[in-house]
């Protein structure tokens, strides 16, 4: 698979946090959610990528081109959404565009258009009067209007109401149905990724702790239940991550449980983990709960 994004050997030394060698390649033509902690390093990466913050080491590569030396030519090829609002509050949505259309080389007003009349955006109401779903909409409408090829969203459903989030979903759905778009998602919200992305990147502590397809990661992990006495055995505990105890006994996220059922039968239960279960017991085990 043709990548569209490369990083080898990514640090950023900030006050108290430090993200650590992080390597990752992100293919052409799927939608790759990154998940995490608060403060586990998602922000960071992506504004790493952009360029809005200055790496201490490490490449990175977009569209095979080093992101500094061809900034301007890979911006032209992206499409960005962050949580919070870096527009010009003061002017109207229209005032707005009208400033950042003429950057983009591809800009298309009749895509514009679209989506302001396919989200209901009232155009000559200024930004700073617009409720955070509103935003996030306007946003989304520069971000589709230049025929940016990635687009790069970071935490874009938070504050969202269900029915946005579900019709913003359904579009990034939509434009992955030509193979020529790539989306990287970061969000806390994974029920929003397990309907849509079809790989996974955990970063957690600043180092990333698997990057794979979706569906190999619910198959892999479980959550695991059985008796306290059971926790004496340092070789069952050692395929344990973030152990629960509780007077009924324990719970805890194993990777290997294939191992476990094979080892001790009907003495645990194991049900499939969510997206949550593996961002929560990863924590617990490293103290960050």
């Amino acid at each position: 698979m043709e990548p569209i994004l490369e990083i080898n050997g990514l640090n950023k030394q900030l006050d108290g946090f430090h993200l650590q060698d992080v390597n990752l390649v992100v293919p052409k033509g799927y939608i790759i959610g990154i998940i995490g902690p608060n403060g586990a390093g998602k922000t960071t990466t992506i504004k790493l990528i952009m360029n809005l913050l200055r790496k201490d080491s490490g490449e990175i590569s977009v569209f095979g081109q080093d992101h500094i030396q061809f900034e301007k030519e890979i911006k032209q090829r992206i499409g960005f959404v962050y949580d919070e609002n870096h527009f010009y509050e003061q002017l109207s949505i229209d005032e707005n565009r009208r400033i950042i259309a003429p950057f983009y080389e591809n800009w298309d007003n009749q895509v514009f258009h679209d989506y302001v009349k396919k989200f209901d955006l009232p155009l000559r109401k200024k930004l700073k009067d617009l409720s955070h779903g509103m935003k996030t909409k306007f946003a989304l409408a520069l971000a589709l209007s230049h025929q940016a090829e990635l687009i790069i969203m970071d935490e874009p459903t938070s504050g969202l109401d269900p029915v946005f989030r579900r019709e913003l979903l359904d579009i990034l759905a939509g434009l992955m149905q030509d193979d020529k778009h790539t989306v990287i998602f970061s969000t806390h919200i994974t029920s929003d990724l397990e309907r849509i992305a079809d790989y996974i990147c955990f970063i957690n502590q600043g180092q990333v702790v698997f990057c794979d397809i979706m569906d190999n990661i619910l198959e892999k992990y479980r959550v695991v239940k059985g008796e306290r006495a059971m926790l004496a055995n340092q070789t069952f505990t050692a395929m344990l991550s973030g152990v629960i105890v509780n007077q009924y006994g324990f719970e805890a996220l194993t990777g290997q449980s294939t191992n476990i059922q094979k080892s001790f039968k009907d003495r645990v239960m194991m049900e499939k983990a969510t997206l949550d279960d593996i961002i929560l017991y990863t924590a617990r085990g490293n103290g960050n709960a």
